[in-house]
């Protein structure tokens, strides 16, 4: 986050009992110390405190890769002193980000010729991308407006409600209405029908989601293609389409190749996806793709050549670390087509032995689709007594991280929890993960209804005083019995 908090105004020093054998003097907190310390200390003082982070590996609420083979991690650990924007002082990590780009860009369909090199670029992450490809559709349909004579002062994204919160940043950092299409109970993407009845004059795109975030589904974008084009000959517009593939970019070329959702539908003129989701690098790189180079406005690039040559960029930020975009490549070319699909395969295998696990136990609705992002996303029968909150709080026991939240409107009454399967979680522990979720599930029969609390507790409060000494009586009485038991055991314990 941005935004920083102190934790107590009088937990100001960080301890350590180890790193006492160094320093004896506590350190502040949240200034600066004033002196050095040596950095066995300094090392053991921040890796204790990191061992109450949780297991990313168990971390079921992410998308992001948590293992690489140990032969890319040291190319990352080698050039993680590279500065990615240095192009003419490091041409060989450039080309590799350019090979990623037309390797990527071939994988997605893209209508390039013989000698033909992509249009793209090595982002961040998906958020990153998608504000890039957010700013050229944007300067694209105010260059038109303009030359037309027309307003260019209001422009809107239509989008469905279940897109990632990227969406609603770049609209509200760069001044773009977002025009969702509203949820609805057992349909959870973007509607393409009403999505199309949305668009007006003013919409520089439809943004589809091929693999939403909330259930793993993907979007009818070659229905929306359809939908868009007839309308666009009834009123003469043009308005495209972006494909936000930030998940099922790296998943559908591979288990679904036959799916039309890319380049080869013609009004998809962009598509992001994260290299640090499917494409199987850490955390830090994303990728945005555009069709053609009419797509992307001339003007939004910029020529530097203070680093010693004339560079072209096209980022929002500027320094970044080139070791994410060498393990991407790592990646493409170690794996290959079919390396790739023999992971995703297996990601689907274990996805359904968890959901396979989870039907047995009788008392869920899966919410995701067969066809999609490897994830099972799934919701209580009856919740009337205890609810997803509760069995994702429980699970922490076992050291899962499994996330429960609402869907957003007009679906909002829907509680789902969701695991992401990854490369790294295998069949065991989609076995294990059924099984404790079992176990919670009998531990939480046992525990009275929160309502039912709620509701004791109050009448608790209206009979009074003459209640509680009713109750300590009880209990003193309780624990009595339970001494004098212990007693008859003939110290046997």
């Amino acid at each position: 986050m941005v935004l920083s908090k102190t934790a107590s105004e009088s937990d100001v020093s960080v301890h350590s009992t180890f790193a006492s054998r160094y320093v004896r003097t506590s350190l502040p907190r949240y200034k600066m110390p004033e002196n050095s310390i040596p950095k066995e200390a300094a090392f053991q003082i921040i890796n204790d405190e990191l061992m109450l982070d949780g297991n990313p590996r168990l971390n079921l609420a992410s998308f992001v890769t948590t293992w690489m083979e140990p032969e890319c991690d040291k190319l990352i650990m080698a050039s993680i002193n590279k500065n990615y924007v240095d192009m003419d002082e490091y041409p060989v990590t450039t080309e590799l980000q350019n090979r990623c780009v037309n390797m990527i860009a071939h994988l997605f369909n893209a209508p390039l010729g013989e000698s033909e090199t992509a249009v793209g670029v090595g982002t961040v992450g998906s958020s990153e991308a998608i504000m890039l490809a957010g700013l050229a559709f944007k300067r694209k349909w105010q260059n038109k407006r303009k030359a037309e004579g027309k307003p260019y002062d209001k422009p809107n994204i239509v989008t469905g409600a279940n897109v990632q919160v990227c969406w609603e940043k770049f609209a509200r950092y760069f001044e773009v209405e977002l025009k969702e299409v509203k949820l609805r109970e057992g349909y959870y993407v973007m509607d393409p029908a009403k999505a199309v009845e949305m668009v007006d004059e003013n919409t520089i795109c439809v943004a589809a989601i091929l693999g939403s975030t909330l259930n793993g589904e993907f979007e009818d974008v070659k229905l929306l293609n359809d939908l868009l084009t007839e309308k666009n000959k009834q009123t003469g517009w043009d308005t495209p389409i972006h494909v936000d593939a930030a998940s099922g970019g790296f998943i559908a070329p591979f288990l679904y190749p036959e799916l039309e959702w890319d380049f080869r539908l013609p009004l998809v003129k962009s598509i992001n996806v994260s290299g640090h989701k499917y494409g199987l690098v850490y955390a830090g790189i994303g990728w945005v793709i555009w069709r053609s180079k009419e797509d992307l406005p001339e003007e939004l690039i910029f020529h530097i050549n203070y680093l010693g040559a004339d560079q072209p960029t096209f980022t929002l930020n500027f320094s970044k670390g080139s070791s994410q975009v060498i393990a991407q490549y790592y990646q493409l070319i170690r794996l290959g087509y079919e390396g790739y699909k023999n992971i995703m395969e297996n990601c689907r295998e274990n996805a359904t032995v968890l959901k396979e696990g989870l039907e047995k136990l009788g008392r869920f609705n899966i919410v995701s689709k067969d066809n999609g992002v490897p994830l099972v996303a799934f919701s209580l029968k009856d919740n009337s007594r205890h609810n997803e909150f509760e069995i994702s709080d429980m699970l922490r026991r076992f050291g899962w991280i499994v996330p429960a939240y609402t869907m957003p409107p007009d679906a909002q009454h829907v509680t789902v929890l969701r695991v992401v399967i990854r490369e790294d979680f295998s069949r065991t522990l989609a076995e294990r993960l059924a099984f404790d979720i079992e176990k919670v599930l009998h531990d939480l029969d046992a525990l009275p209804a929160k309502i039912d609390e709620k509701r004791r507790a109050e009448e608790r409060a209206k009979n009074g005083a003459a209640d509680t000494r009713k109750i300590q009586l009880e209990i003193t009485t309780a624990w009595r019995k339970f001494v004098l038991d212990k007693k008859k055991m003939n110290g046997v314990c």
